[in-house]
């Protein structure tokens, strides 16, 4: 049995805050912003009054202050990784989703262990090193072991110049012993959205299946950080409820996890809904999100976190991706497929995907993109395999002291990619682009790029610092 606090999530106390701060005064949103800048977080109430700005004038400084936070932080690097869906059985029965258990409109599929390994080979041979292995929430036969094994068969796929170096996971929430289990086996970050935090829509969007149970998903990542894994990764999905409503609701989980083992998430993921094969509620979003509203979000959430990563996957055009970058966005998908074995496919399968795609280009074009606007591709692993995760990472991450590492790897990870998989026009802007950003550098992080990248040139793979 699991308790979970009868306020976990405290909808009286959201509604309060945002009727505090429903008009933007544009003396407080200054004094907010003002304290945004010294990078140490926002409360419940800073972030409600930054969610009410609508005047372009104040937009814009939002949009400054978040892009100065982001750049001191996280400088000019993206991590790049892929999203690897083994199987699309599920028995939940979510609205907004193709995968849901009833919808007769896709092709069921769930991979072989050599499916897996093929499509492992395919994204190693592109350049990728990080994978997000993705799950509809049933199993094949073995059950939860059927994870477990598709973990191991993605480590251990190897070619020429690589291998996946980090797995990610996104699953059904699990049992505290089952976490063990998921840790054991060299797992990166746990990531898993709650969808929505307002109870009342999470009901009428999840009417079926396990996934029903509000307290048991929401209280998965306190199971997950019992069993061990300090690397957490959290999200919603904009458009089922009113976005206000929701970041604060996801405040309030993120201060839970702060308050019980003093770290909140590694990741906060931002998808919209976007439409989804037999679902007409992914279609017509109830509360769907403007293009400003999503930078909004981005912005505000760099701003209320700014340690924590965010992640923008291919459900956006290449364009709106292009925007966030600099408003908050440290990772990116990539070449995505979200139907199992779709990278083994010549044709992209968006009616038996979960959701449809709005940036299809493949890795190289991608990376050839976020070079030329002077962003860094980092495929950079080095953090989770020297055991900078949790809390050691942000006792690196606060006082800057991460920055020492992060921008060598991110460029011995980036001239990785050029030497070995990287088509003649991406190697050309990624060469300038590595040795623009040695010149700008100094000190012992200039020492430590220029080795890294040197031994990369000299035909060694995977150095880091």
């Amino acid at each position: 049995m699991y308790n979970v606090p009868a306020d976990f999530i405290n909808e009286k106390k959201i509604w309060e805050v945002l009727e505090a701060h429903k008009v933007a005064d544009a003396v407080k949103v200054k004094e907010v912003l003002a304290k945004a800048a010294e990078m140490k977080g926002l409360s419940m109430d800073d972030v409600a009054v930054l969610t009410g700005i609508s005047d372009p004038e104040l937009i814009k400084e939002l949009f400054n202050t978040a892009n100065k936070v982001k750049e001191t932080i996280y400088g000019k690097r993206l991590v790049l990784f892929a999203p690897l869906y083994i199987s699309n059985l599920c028995a939940n029965e979510c609205l907004y989703c193709a995968f849901r258990a009833t919808n007769k409109a896709i092709v069921r599929n769930a991979l072989t262990q050599e499916q897996i390994a093929r499509e492992v080979q395919i994204l190693i041979n592109q350049g990728h090193k990080r994978i997000l292995m993705v799950a509809g929430e049933s199993y094949p036969t073995r059950g939860f072991q059927y994870v477990l094994d598709s973990i191991k068969t993605i480590y251990g796929v190897k070619s020429e110049h690589g291998e996946i170096r980090r797995v990610n996971v996104n699953v059904a929430p699990l049992k505290t012993e089952e976490f063990k289990a998921l840790k054991s086996e060299g797992i990166g970050t746990y990531q898993i959205f709650q969808e929505t935090y307002h109870r009342e829509t999470y009901s009428k969007v999840h009417i079926g299946g396990k996934k029903k149970d509000y307290n048991w998903r929401g209280w998965s990542l306190h199971r997950a950080m019992e069993a061990g894994i300090d690397d957490v990764g959290i999200g919603i999905l904009f458009g089922l409820f009113d976005y206000r409503f929701e970041i604060l609701a996801m405040m309030q989980h993120i201060r839970e996890l702060e308050e019980k083992f003093g770290i909140g998430p590694h990741t906060i993921s931002v998808p919209r809904l976007e439409p989804a094969t037999g679902s007409d509620l992914a279609s017509h979003p109830p509360f769907a999100v403007s293009d400003i509203d999503f930078r909004k979000i981005v912005a505000i959430l760099r701003l209320a976190v700014p340690y924590t990563g965010i992640i923008m996957s291919t459900r956006e055009t290449a364009k709106m991706r292009r925007e966030t970058f600099a408003l908050g966005v440290s990772q990116i998908s990539a070449g995505s497929r979200t139907n199992p074995g779709g990278y083994n496919s010549e044709t992209e399968d968006d009616i038996s995907g979960q959701f449809s795609l709005g940036d299809h280009r493949p890795l190289d074009e991608v990376i050839s993109d976020v070079a030329s606007m002077g962003y860094i591709p980092s495929f950079c692993t080095a953090c989770y395999r020297l055991g900078r995760t949790g809390q050691d990472f942000m006792d690196l991450a606060k006082p800057g002291d991460i920055k020492l590492h992060c921008a060598p790897n991110a460029l011995s990870s980036f001239m990785e990619y050029l030497h070995n998989y990287a088509s003649p026009k991406t190697k050309t802007v990624g060469i300038k682009l590595i040795q623009d950003s040695i010149d700008s550098m100094s000190g012992l992080v200039k020492q430590r790029a220029i080795k890294l990248v040197n031994r990369v040139e000299q035909g060694k793979d995977d150095v880091y610092c």
